[in-house]
């Protein structure tokens, strides 16, 4: 029943406003209780991150949720600097089988990224306390949340988003994955291409060559 369950709620992303936009997922091909994503990031603090996660579903779903976690590593107040978990307890909690779905958790995903979502976090809910509350500050005035030090956590935000795009995040298999130790290696893999190669896909996708800009 948790199987066919699970088939249920992925063959459900084909249908429109089912998968956010900029983000892809796939069944693991050995296990399909294991979904592997990616999430493009196209505004706000994390513009242009390139986000690498896993939804691992409980043998007994739907009644518990899938748990979620980043293999890339982010700085996120609800993501984990240990193991990459993100908390879904501020938007599941609890945990409805009938009302809430697969895709509810994929949009909440994305969501969070975005300041809405940022501004409405509790410290409760954060399993990285250092993105919600800058170290220095905070020893100095215990009051002071993430509100209060946006300038900081903007700065912090936009290095993850650039060290996720590095070669060493994106293509090196050796790099550090957190998920990998939870199960199988992440189905969602990004190789690069020679420019002999990318100029053949880009020709076959009927893409522009990129103007040169330098001076």
């Amino acid at each position: 029943l948790s199987r066919a369950a699970i088939s249920f709620e992925y063959a459900s992303l084909r249908y429109q406003s089912h998968c956010p936009l900029g983000m892809y997922v796939i069944p693991s091909p050995n296990d399909p209780s294991i979904w592997d994503a990616i999430l493009f990031i196209h505004q706000g603090y994390y513009t242009d991150s390139i986000l690498r996660f896993r939804l691992t579903f409980p043998y007994n779903y739907p009644e518990r949720p899938p748990t979620v976690h980043f293999i890339t590593d982010v700085f996120h107040p609800l993501i984990s600097h240990q193991d990459g978990t993100f908390n879904l307890a501020p938007k599941f909690n609890p945990w409805r089988p009938n009302d809430h779905h697969v895709y509810d958790i994929l949009y909440y995903i994305k969501g969070a990224f975005k300041k809405h979502t940022l501004d409405q976090i509790k410290d409760s809910d954060c399993l990285n306390k250092e993105a919600f509350r800058q170290a220095t500050l905070h020893s100095l005035f215990p009051s002071r949340r993430y509100h209060d030090t946006t300038s900081s956590f903007a700065a912090l935000a936009t290095q993850s988003s650039m060290l996720s795009q590095t070669a060493s995040a994106l293509f090196d298999q050796d790099h550090p994955s957190m998920a990998n130790t939870k199960g199988p290696p992440h189905s969602l893999i990004f190789r690069e291409l020679t420019p002999e190669q990318s100029s053949v896909l880009r020709t076959r996708l009927g893409l522009q060559p990129w103007e040169d800009t330098t001076p």
